[in-house]
């Protein structure tokens, strides 16, 4: 099946009821992807389908046929908020990062605390907590204007 990968076109043979998670760690070995619990209730496994995030456990594969796929491995901006990630201690297992950075990557940079919240709202952090991702956010510029969103138990500063 012919799609866009990471802004390449792809042709993929898999069965058209795989699930797009398995297609693109196995079929394509974008292993950046990851799956936390396989029922779309963590985020682990965000993508970009068409340019919004998706779980991609539920996305059977023969669905995907001429769209835009798009996984962590091709977020422009990936390293910023990565970077970010690190510098303020957002991640401690992993498992969720990639899909936190995926949806984050759809965020405008005049983004509020309260849309961030929106948006990633189907991503599960079981070890981190917010404040710290939030924070990420904030320093990869993902949030605010004139005034950088405050996290929980941080100050908002003036950009």
């Amino acid at each position: 099946m012919r799609f866009i990968l990471n802004g390449k076109a792809v042709d993929v043979r898999a069965h058209p009821m795989k699930r797009l998670l398995d297609v693109l760690r196995e079929d394509c070995a974008l292993t950046g992807t990851k799956e936390g619990c396989g029922e779309g209730e963590c985020g682990a496994c965000t993508v970009l389908l068409d340019g919004q995030p998706v779980n991609a456990c539920l996305v059977p594969f023969g669905q995907i046929r001429g769209a835009r796929v798009t996984t962590i491995e091709g977020i422009r901006g990936r390293r910023a908020l990565q970077a970010a990630f690190i510098k303020e201690g957002a991640t401690q297992c992993g498992l969720c990062t990639p899909g936190l950075i995926v949806a984050a990557s759809t965020l405008s940079p005049r983004a509020t605390l309260d849309e961030v919240r929106a948006s990633l709202a189907g991503n599960i952090c079981r070890c981190t907590g917010y404040g710290a991702i939030y924070r990420a956010i904030a320093r990869a510029g993902r949030v605010g204007s004139k005034r950088r969103a405050a996290a929980p138990g941080r100050k908002a500063r003036a950009s």
